[in-house]
């Protein structure tokens, strides 16, 4: 029987690590060649040899999407590799934590040029490549911070915002080419950056939790393979929230 997604190309961003490897994962899971990119040589060959057990195409490039000369290569290589670009999983994201009046001006601009520069890019980028197909699935990673704000992250909180304006004006200007474009918002998430939140914080941001655990990268992952699938074919504009009731 054939697997869902077989015969689809699909580029996680920062697909070596956290939420990224676990959509990659499904992704693979279900058929898909799957390209990753990251920063880091020695993650992503990891990564890449863990995906190639599910037995689809596999291929990690190191490139930075806050770059467009980065993107443009990732772009060419997939092309290069896959003739063809199904799903864009916009997840590469960083933090840079500081309460407001700390923030240093590199902070402010290095998480916004990573996690918003970044998706505008490779949207642009792949978005010309699914215009030709006249078909193709984005989906990009924000969260409740997004929604509701999080102290200590205005840098974060402003971007993963501005991902949501870009995934509700990429989805209507690119509907008529048949391509879907949606955003997942995770809240707290077992994942490197989710470690790294001071123990105080993260039992407060616990007790705002309706289910009263942390999610798993899995439970993410698992909402983007439906984006990705024909299940999700009427399904444009959207914001699907993954965070255990934190954000209603």
């Amino acid at each position: 029987m054939a697997k869902a997604l077989e015969g689809r190309v699909a580029i996680v961003t920062g697909g070596s690590r956290g939420i990224g490897r676990a959509i990659a994962q499904c992704l693979a899971e279900d058929g898909a060649s799957v390209v990753v990119s990251g920063l880091d040589p020695a993650r992503l060959e990891a990564a890449t040899k863990e995906l190639e057990g599910f037995g689809a195409p596999v291929l990690g490039v190191v490139a930075d999407v806050a770059r467009r000369e980065d993107v443009e290569r990732l772009v060419d290589q997939t092309k290069g590799r896959f003739a063809r670009i199904d799903v864009l999983v916009n997840n590469a994201g960083i933090t840079r934590d500081a309460l407001l009046v700390r923030m240093k001006d590199e902070d402010w601009d290095r998480v916004l040029d990573v996690n918003l520069r970044g998706a505008f890019l490779m949207t642009r980028a792949v978005a010309k490549v699914m215009m030709r197909q006249k078909g193709g699935r984005i989906i990009n990673m924000t969260s409740a911070a997004g929604a509701m704000g999080n102290p200590g992250q205005a840098n974060y909180s402003a971007a993963k915002a501005g991902l949501i304006g870009l995934t509700k004006a990429a989805a209507r200007e690119l509907s008529r080419w048949g391509i879907l474009v949606n955003a997942v918002a995770p809240g707290l998430i077992e994942t490197d950056m989710a470690a790294a939140i001071p123990a105080e914080a993260r039992e407060a941001l616990l007790a705002q939790i309706p289910l009263g655990r942390i999610g798993s990268g899995r439970e993410v992952a698992e909402v983007v393979r439906f984006l990705a699938g024909d299940g999700a074919a009427y399904i444009t504009g959207q914001v699907l929230h993954v965070n255990g009731g934190l954000y209603m």
